[in-house]
């Protein structure tokens, strides 16, 4: 990585200007404090000083981790004359280690999370300024991303989004072939799902409370029968005769085509469901596929990946995961923070390709679809140009948590509260009634809505 490439982020003048009155040119967003620039420096010529902390979590994709720790912070770290730590734990343990750090009111400078952390918006410096600066370089954020980190009624950025991942399904074509099906549509895997099983092979659709990847499958799945837990003012939805059809539907697949296993799951489950040999079906990202290719799996060549599959309300999906970062308040070195996430976002198409095309820009200008899709075409495994369909998924069917509405602070909570894996299981557990377990998770929902709304968050 040249000079030159991080010359692209921010200068010690711009980011003053920008953090004290210059982010008022953001167009939806508001001000930060300006922090000074002291010290001596380590390297001539060099803009900022210090230590920077950094948390995140260990990515599915080995190499990303790699080349981030290794490459990106060394490199960036030398020019900036800022010596950077990057702490990485499970998944899992990012709510649990946020919440701690809020409560001890210190901790690493910047936290990276796997999903919109609405909830920590009183918590974190207003990130307008970075944006600003990222969207000076590379042009505007997405959609996705701008629902994911910006706040309209309090017009604040609780975060900087730097990617998201595609939530293609991942499917054993030879599986699938063999009973003459493929996952098309919802009713396509309704029909397959008992056939499968039958062969030894069954669905994997995690029903499981405190798996991530339970809750983006079942969130899209409900998308795709027309439910939605809230509308694009931020109003809940939840109570629809579409979400009871998609209880009910879901529940379904599981009687007659997966196995209890799926109550239990953790984010390793279902990836590890497949390279076991049995599942047919997950709905994952593509470390689902990339870990197989690195393994040399026997089946590898027939792991192929669809949009998801399409229901009575169309083919509506989800982020997999949401990456985003956010600098605390109680941060000691938010100019370094800031000047980090700019430069990362500015040149993230060297994330992208490490990521080995799981993180995608939530920039588009810093690596275009065009040029993603000729990366995805290059791929040389098995089926050729399998990858090349990410673009599309990316493009068209790839939604923030709470769409129509925003990533706020009640879909915060009620996303880290499980409470959709729950409303499923429920209903397939034969625990609870479609009907019930609606009506009993929308009165929960009620409550943090109602909570969000008093304190002026929605």
């Amino acid at each position: 990585m040249s000079d030159e490439t991080h010359d692209k982020g921010l200068s010690r003048r711009e980011l003053l200007k920008r953090a004290g009155v210059g982010a008022a040119a953001v167009g939806v967003g508001g001000g930060a404090a300006p922090y000074a620039f002291a010290g001596p420096h380590r390297y001539r010529h060099k803009q900022l000083k210090g230590d920077l902390s950094i948390i995140q979590w260990i990515h599915f994709v080995p190499d990303y981790d790699t080349w981030f720790d290794k490459t990106w912070v060394t490199q960036w770290g030398q020019k900036n004359d800022v010596q950077v730590t990057v702490d990485h734990i499970a998944n899992t343990q990012l709510p649990a280690r946020a919440a701690a750090e809020v409560a001890a009111q210190s901790g690493h400078d910047i936290f990276g999370f796997l999903a919109p952390p609405a909830a920590y918006e009183d918590q974190v410096i207003n990130h307008a300024p970075v944006v600003q600066e990222i969207q000076r370089k590379v042009g505007k954020m997405g959609d996705l991303a701008l629902k994911s980190t910006y706040n309209p009624k309090t017009k604040k950025y609780f975060g900087v989004s730097d990617n998201y991942v595609p939530d293609p399904v991942v499917w054993r074509h030879d599986l699938w072939n063999g009973v003459g099906e493929t996952p098309s549509t919802w009713d396509h895997v309704r029909r397959a799902a008992p056939k499968l099983k039958a062969a030894g092979h069954p669905i994997g659709i995690g029903q499981s409370s405190g798996d991530l990847d339970s809750n983006m499958a079942l969130m899209a799945f409900m998308m795709c029968f027309g439910s939605f837990i809230q509308n694009e003012k931020n109003q809940l939805t939840l109570n629809s005769k579409n979400t009871v059809e998609a209880l009910k539907f879901m529940a379904d697949i599981y009687k007659t085509g997966e196995s209890d296993e799926i109550f239990g799951w953790n984010p390793a489950s279902n990836n590890q469901f497949l390279y076991a040999g049995r599942g047919s079906l997950i709905l994952n990202a593509i470390s689902a596929t990339r870990t197989p290719e690195d393994l040399n799996l026997p089946f590898v060549n027939d792991l192929w990946i669809y949009p998801i599959p399409k229901g009575p309300h169309g083919r509506i999906g989800l982020e997999h995961v949401m990456g985003v970062y956010s600098i605390w308040k109680f941060a000691k070195n938010k100019e370094a923070a800031q000047k980090f996430l700019a430069d990362l976002c500015i040149n993230y198409k060297q994330a992208t390709t490490a990521s080995k095309l799981y993180n995608f820009p939530s920039f588009p200008g810093a690596y275009p679809l065009k040029q993603i899709y000729k990366a995805a075409a290059a791929d040389t495994h098995k089926p050729r140009g399998k990858y090349t369909v990410l673009t599309t998924i990316a493009a068209k069917y790839t939604h923030n948590v709470g769409y129509p509405g925003y990533s706020n602070a009640a879909i915060d909570e009620m996303f880290n509260k499980y409470l959709i894996p729950v409303m499923f299981s429920d209903v397939s557990q034969g625990k609870k009634t479609a009907e019930q377990s609606m009506r009993d998770t929308n009165a929960q929902m009620k409550q943090i809505w109602a909570k969000w709304k008093a304190q002026g968050k929605i």
